[in-house]
């Protein structure tokens, strides 16, 4: 029994092959919509790929894109073929090729639903990348002289006054690390040496920040240094005191902007894979209607659609006995009748006379 039947006149026929036509092209700027969002994610990670591990986070734009481009392509093939749809003597044509046609498409839409998901899975990939990559790029720091290095001070500047945001977790992280170039420490001051004997590694570490970690909103001047020292302030108390630096850290920062952008293109891609599914799912029924039409040979009769000519577990088997049948496929096959020459072959022996002959039947 065929799945979800429908019965079309001529003018129903018609009318859906228009239809879908249009939808065709409207699935051709969907496809430069998905190749657009995959294009600006890539941009955006590339924007700050100094502070991100190498990993598989491009996965996600890369397929973004590649189905884009499919898409624009699928799709102008599909309004050419729903075209020429609308004249039978035209459909006769694309006969062969519209089945092979509509797998291949509906393979396709599942990958736009898998991009859609990775949207929402990328997060923890996304988050380790973004925790070792800024924690080297805070760790090179102080390193403006060296090639290769030099650019990272000036970067985590301008990530932490666009992100307004102050370490990797936090601004304590700056406390872990010498983040002051050694060209800009005063050797003959007793306490720079002092603080440089006291460290195990011999390095610099102070309980300050950068200055790009002051939050300009802030009434007070920014402390940034002796953070933790009440001391050193006036009227200033550490453990109650709100402090004038930005107080998250820059890799939730970063990962909430990324996270809301995937989300956005997610929520597009999903839209999309629903309107290219509602468009298979028409081309569909063309196909049967107008296939099952050239079958009664009255073009201007009615004829039937369907989604699947048999049940979903009739359809399912018989698909199933097909990926079976395919491994048999380089098998000696038998002809009727006859059997396998390599089968019951009886071994001879060469010092035996007695073997057996057939006579001949003799002519009458």
């Amino acid at each position: 029994m065929a799945v979800l039947k429908v019965k079309f006149t001529k003018t129903k026929r018609d009318k859906l092959a228009q239809i879908l036509w249009i939808l065709n092209w409207v699935s051709v700027v969907s496809g430069i919509i998905l190749f657009s969002l995959g294009l600006f994610l890539k941009i955006e990670i590339k924007k700050r790929n100094e502070v991100m591990a190498k990993g598989d986070i491009n996965s996600v734009p890369n397929m973004l894109i590649s189905v884009g481009v499919i898409a624009c392509i699928i799709n102008f093939l599909g309004g050419k073929i729903c075209y020429d749809c609308s004249d039978a003597s035209k459909f006769s044509r694309w006969k062969l090729v519209m089945l092979p046609y509509i797998v291949c498409t509906f393979c396709f839409t599942f990958c736009i639903l898998v991009g859609a998901l990775m949207c929402y899975t990328m997060r923890n990939e996304l988050e380790e990348s973004l925790y070792l990559g800024l924690r080297d790029a805070i760790k090179f720091y102080k390193d403006t002289d060296i090639p290769g290095r030099c650019f990272l001070k000036k970067t985590v500047d301008l990530l932490q006054i666009g992100f307004r945001c102050c370490g990797n977790n936090g601004f304590r992280d700056w406390f872990e690390i010498q983040w002051v170039s050694p060209r800009y420490l005063n050797m003959a001051s007793k306490e720079v040496l002092d603080r440089l004997k006291s460290n195990v590694d011999g390095k610099f570490l102070v309980d300050g920040v950068p200055f790009s970690c002051c939050n300009p909103s802030s009434p007070r001047p920014c402390i940034q240094y002796q953070l933790t020292n009440n001391s050193a302030h006036y009227n200033y108390d550490f453990l109650t005191e709100e402090l004038n630096i930005w107080m998250k850290g820059c890799r939730e920062a970063l990962l909430d902007y990324y996270t809301g952008i995937m989300r956005s293109i997610g929520i597009a891609a999903l839209l999309i894979w629903l309107f290219e599914l509602s468009v298979l799912i028409g081309v569909r029924y063309l196909q049967t209607a107008m296939k099952n039409v050239l079958l009664l040979g009255d073009l201007e009769g009615e004829s039937d659609g369907w989604l699947l000519e048999n049940s979903f577990v009739e359809t399912a088997k018989y698909n199933i006995n097909i990926i079976k049948n395919l491994g048999k496929a380089n098998q000696i096959s038998t002809v009727s009748g006859m059997n396998d020459p390599n089968i019951n072959v009886q071994n001879t022996d060469c010092d035996k006379t007695n073997i057996t002959t057939k006579s001949i039947p003799a002519a009458r």
